[in-house]
């Protein structure tokens, strides 16, 4: 074909009478058309309609691909939380068109006078609400979608535990058509979807939600005592540089802590620990940090389990590690990839100083000392001294 075959249509609650006439056009030029029941009833394209199989695949629409004209009918703006990229993933930017309407959260922001760029947006009908933590605090406002009606009880009963309860929920029905409604509250007997939320965290008190400086406080994490305690991991995390998107290496990830703050900035890990009880702390982590899909905890050895991993950006050996994984470790690093190692024994402090005098960067003892009460005054306890590697390939 030399038009595009595939029309990606946005579809608001108002059905065809919202649409441009471009995107009405492109739907009566369809010879099949996909989309939710409730998109096929709204659009009423009657035995040209076939809805998405359960569990979702695109095979069925994939499947025509070239040989018919095809349109996909999705909530608003089909790349904004929508079906959109994931279809846009498998074809050619000449394959596809896509006609957008305003989306749930354009509409909600519109209709509470909420500027939309100062709003976050999450997509909760198809992610934990544990989501919510990296970005819930006092001032902020996010506008989410949820599964369904029951799903608004759920998400309050979510924020009355995780100290939150003071947050101002709004419920919002059906946006954008006949039957839209905009509730304070979520103790509403008669919720209908599709449903979205606004919550306005204004009256939360100071001090709610996470720090987003490295170094959170130890009892945050879930540990067998194998952690990589806040001074250090907030100079370890300093060290390592986490941007948006890169990924690091956490070779013997004990708590998964370092790896958890270097998702809560943005990047992605994986955390390799040899003992699986520790796994399971480490992924309870990053399900409780609402990091989960940024952070995969392999119960593997290292240098083994290096291989297969794509390339890191970062890598931290918690323990120091020996040389024989030191010397493995170093040629699998791209250009520019940063490493940093702690170490607390004599031995491991010859490795990494050897590394030091191999590889340049920086070598650094870190002694933390903490003021404890003795009888009726106060001493330092101190800390056993950190030996801490940080170099660049």
């Amino acid at each position: 074909m030399s038009e595009p075959w595939l029309a990606i249509i946005g579809l608001g609650e108002d059905g065809p009478a919202g649409l441009a006439s471009a995107s009405r056009d492109a739907l009566a030029a369809a010879d099949i058309v996909f989309g939710a029941p409730r998109h096929l009833e709204l659009a009423g394209v009657g035995a040209r309609g076939h809805a998405w199989p359960i569990p979702f695949d695109l095979a069925p629409l994939l499947a025509l691909r070239g040989q018919k004209r095809v349109a996909m009918l999705v909530s608003g703006d089909p790349f904004w939380f929508g079906a959109g990229g994931s279809v846009a993933a498998h074809l050619s930017p000449d394959e596809w068109r896509a006609f957008p309407v305003a989306g749930v959260f354009s509409l909600i922001a519109a209709r509470l006078g909420w500027r939309l760029e100062d709003c976050l947006c999450l997509g909760l009908h198809a992610a934990p609400f544990a989501r919510l933590r990296p970005v819930l605090a006092r001032g902020v406002r996010v506008l989410a979608t949820l599964r369904d009606a029951a799903a608004v009880a759920e998400l309050a009963a979510w924020l009355q535990d995780g100290g939150f309860a003071e947050a101002r929920l709004t419920v919002c029905e059906a946006m954008g058509g006949p039957r839209e409604r905009l509730r304070q509250g979520a103790g509403w007997p008669d919720i209908q979807a599709p449903v979205a939320v606004a919550i306005d965290g204004a009256d939360l008190p100071r001090g709610a939600g996470l720090s987003r400086a490295s170094g959170l406080p130890d009892a945050l994490f879930q540990s067998d005592g194998q952690i990589t305690k806040a001074p250090i991991r907030a100079l370890t995390l300093s060290a390592l540089a986490p941007r948006p998107g890169e990924l690091l290496w956490d070779i013997g990830g004990g708590s998964g802590s370092v790896s958890v703050e270097w998702c809560l900035a943005g990047g992605r890990s994986i955390c390799l620990e040899t003992r699986a009880d520790r796994v399971a702390n480490i992924r309870a982590n990053a399900a409780a940090f609402g990091v989960a899909h940024r952070l995969t905890a392999l119960h593997a050895t290292a240098p083994e389990g290096l291989a297969a991993l794509p390339a890191p950006d970062a890598v931290f050996v918690g323990g120091g590690g020996d040389a024989a994984l030191h010397a493995a470790i170093w040629p699998l690093l791209p250009e520019g990839a940063r490493i940093v190692a702690n170490g607390v024994t004599i031995e491991t402090e010859a490795v990494l100083a050897d590394q030091h005098a191999r590889h340049g960067g920086s070598l650094l003892r870190l002694d933390i000392a903490e003021a404890a009460t003795l009888g009726r005054f106060r001493d330092w306890r101190a800390a056993r001294p950190v030996v801490q590697w940080r170099g660049v390939k």
